[in-house]
């Protein structure tokens, strides 16, 4: 019901942020000039479309073009912060790397500070707009309820309380004449089914939307035929099934529509960003740590027998194994001694984790103690087994003993830090617990999310939080 316009909506709100953007760029150039020189505005004008492009971009990758009927203001201001807060960043680190030393830190300060303040301002006056024309009975659309039951009241009663979305509801029908005359959540059921074409020639009804229970399906037909021979726009609300956490989407298969339903992220503009973030970080990663994975090989070599990396087999996305790279932190027959040590796991479930694992060599329980065992693991986020941010890749034995709630973490791709790691993982001796963490990740999952967890998960690793 709401995307419908959302699209040319989207457009030229997108179109007036980049000009406030533009004239911010402007007015940064004329205020900074006022308190240190500056070169003359054509050597800056370069600059102009990369702000930009990284400023429309990041403001759509953090949601700041969702409907804005549904969406409070307070969250869409703050998505122009953060979406501001993350430019300021990107573009200062951008100027560095072209050697772009004329421009000033305070004059891109300015920058993004003003083009926060222009676009959050019109984003205030638009929903005020927006406001004081429905106030006066503009901008609404009637719409026309087909069902009584309890997710038809819920529908209802949700309209009722979000009137800046500008529907009215005109009134229900039901299926039976017995309803009839009767108000549900404050609406007047205005006649039965065979009523419909009667109602929607006496009542400006601009949409209807059917909200009814299975059993209703095979006698709707009928009414929607009618509506459709109308001219009516039709909804036909598919929420028959209670799901906990699945999300619905329409989709189609060569012509053939679709319901499908989602239980992990599927934005697929994000996901490639995700995955952009881990070629560019990892590999950045593996040339800027090749001195220290050189010294921590020969740390390796010197102090105990053995290879320098540990390979092992681990489930990743959907379940897909692949070699997953450590440095070698234990003795070579270490998986030997393992059945040895099952008496001792501190960990209830299937995973195996003791505090004090006499198998460690000495560099291994330093290595352990500061995740740096976990460092070679860049090469699997480079080649695309794993992603900087996800649940740990388990072992294939462990996936065989999961709950079948907790293969769900298997449902996004293995990460080389997630919430267990920062939430103080060494204090977590339960399964299930962890689980629900990576459970968490999964449902809240956004660019931003992965962006605050590499932030602490450095902390974490320095003040030992996050060590075996």
């Amino acid at each position: 019901m709401l995307k419908e316009n959302a699209t040319l909506f989207r457009r030229i709100v997108l179109a007036v942020d980049l000009v406030l953007a533009a004239l911010a760029f402007l007015l940064a150039y004329r205020v900074t000039q006022e308190f240190r020189y500056l070169f003359p505005l054509s050597n800056y004008l370069g600059l102009l479309p990369v702000f930009l492009v990284l400023q429309g971009a990041l403001m759509y990758f953090c949601g700041v073009y969702v409907s804005i009927r549904t969406e409070s203001l307070l969250k869409v201001i703050g998505r122009v912060l953060q979406a501001t807060a993350i430019g300021f960043f990107a573009f200062t680190s951008f100027n560095y790397l072209i050697k772009a030393h004329y421009v000033s830190r305070t004059f891109v300060f300015c920058i993004f500070l003003f083009a926060a303040v222009l676009i959050c301002v019109a984003k205030v006056l638009t929903v005020a707009l927006i406001r004081f024309y429905r106030r006066r009975g503009f901008n609404y659309r009637s719409i026309l309820i087909i069902g009584t039951g309890r997710r038809a009241q819920a529908f209802v009663e949700m309209l009722n309380q979000h009137s800046e979305w500008g529907f009215r509801v005109v009134g229900l029908i039901d299926q039976d004449e017995e309803w009839v005359g009767k108000t549900i959540a404050g609406r007047k059921v205005l006649g039965a089914l065979e009523d419909l074409p009667r109602i929607v020639h006496s009542h400006v009804v601009d949409e209807v939307v059917f909200v009814t229970p299975r059993s209703w399906l095979g006698k709707i037909e009928e009414a929607l035929l009618f509506c459709e021979t109308e001219g009516l726009r039709i909804h036909l609300a598919v929420d028959l099934f209670t799901l906990r956490f699945a999300r619905m989407k329409q989709s189609e298969f060569n012509g053939v529509p679709l319901l499908t339903f989602e239980t992990t992220p599927d934005k697929v503009a994000h996901l490639l960003v995700k995955r952009l973030m881990d070629i560019v970080i990892s590999g950045a990663g593996l040339i800027v740590l090749s001195p220290l994975f050189l010294l921590v090989a020969l740390l390796i070599k010197r102090t105990s027998p053995g290879p320098v990396f540990f390979r092992q087999v681990r489930c990743g996305l959907k379940g897909r194994t692949f070699i997953l790279y450590k440095f070698r932190t234990m003795v070579l027959d270490a998986e030997e001694r393992l059945s040895a040590l099952m008496a001792r796991n501190e960990m209830k479930g299937p995973v195996f984790k003791i505090t004090d694992d006499p198998r460690l060599t000495p560099i291994g329980r330093f290595l352990r103690s500061k995740s740096l065992d976990e460092l070679p693991q860049l090469w699997n986020v480079f080649r695309g087994d794993m992603s900087l941010v996800g649940p740990r890749p388990p072992l294939p034995r462990e996936v065989k003993e999961y709950e079948p709630w907790q293969r769900r973490r298997l449902s996004m791709k293995p990460g080389l830090t997630c919430l267990w790691q920062i939430s103080g993982r060494s204090k977590i001796t339960d399964f299930a617990n962890w689980v629900k963490l990576d459970s968490e990740y999964i449902d809240r999952w956004s660019l931003w999310l992965d962006v605050k967890i590499l932030c602490r998960t450095v902390p974490a690793v320095v003040l030992g939080t996050g060590a075996h």
